[in-house]
């Protein structure tokens, strides 16, 4: 992937407990958004889009191994050559359910998945699905990125080690609601402006059941600078980011040189 990238974020309405409508949607909107000018390198889906918040059926509703988001997302970047960070999906496993990104590059490979580590207490996942083990550090198309989900963004170590370990662009599928926008807001631009690198953050709009989600998926440079946001409608939001900027912010201003992790660690 070139320092520069074109990015569209697929800000949906999700219909929860209802996959297929869902499904749907979700191919409909990735197709208006490869077709939009200039075309997108990288299209993001916000978290649980197939299933949403319908933790009382999850079981039923999953989508087993992921198999048929994994078979539509990888024929699409393959038709599109477009890279896609998939969302998260409720993936049905041996173990139980879990709520997990796919991503896959622009030949329809899939180049990583990771599984949300932070289960949020307040809407029963913790019930409901299974916590991931592992970070969500991966390669997309030569560049260091990494991904959390939602919840995620609350635990600054986290975001820290996918820093250290050379992550310039952050990714974060979210279903953050109201009415906790400062929240989704700040925190957002604290994980970019600490760890010096781009967040680009995708969340849902609607209601699910009493819930309601306010959108504003944001795209944020290592300054901490939005420099890309949505309102509270479904949308496709679009932004052009250089990743050349990840080092610039780096050199001036040496966080990682400076630590002291003998101290706090």
């Amino acid at each position: 992937m070139s320092n520069r990238v074109r990015l569209a974020l697929i800000q949906m309405n999700i219909e929860a407990g209802n996959p297929e409508s869902n499904f749907v949607k979700m191919e409909l909107q990735l197709e208006e958004a490869a077709a939009r000018e200039p075309k997108p390198d990288l299209l993001v889906l916000p978290e649980m889009w197939n299933t949403g918040y319908a933790l009382d059926r999850i079981g039923e509703l999953a989508d087993p191994q992921g198999e048929r988001t994994k078979s539509v997302i990888s024929a699409f970047c393959r038709e599109h050559g477009v890279a896609v960070i998939a969302g998260s999906i409720a993936e049905k496993r041996s173990e139980g359910v879990t709520n997990t990104v796919h991503i896959f590059d622009r030949t329809g490979r899939e180049s990583a998945e990771y599984s949300k580590i932070h289960l949020f207490r307040l809407m029963n996942e913790h019930l409901h699905l299974q916590a991931g083990e592992r970070p969500g550090q991966f390669d997309l198309d030569g560049t260091p990125a990494a991904v959390m989900i939602c919840y995620d963004i609350r635990f600054p170590e986290l975001a820290r080690k996918l820093a250290l370990g050379g992550a310039k662009i952050l990714f974060v599928p979210a279903e953050w609601p109201h009415p906790r926008l400062h929240h989704w807001r700040t925190l957002l631009q604290a994980r970019a402006i600490e760890n010096q690198m781009f967040v680009v953050s995708c969340n849902t709009v609607g209601l699910s059941g009493e819930t309601a989600f306010f959108g504003h998926s944001m795209v944020i440079d290592p300054w901490g600078e939005v420099i890309a946001e949505a309102g509270e409608e479904e949308t496709i939001l679009t932004a052009e980011i250089d990743l050349s900027l990840v080092d610039e912010v780096r050199g001036r201003i040496p966080v990682f040189d400076d630590r002291r992790p003998h101290l706090y660690e």
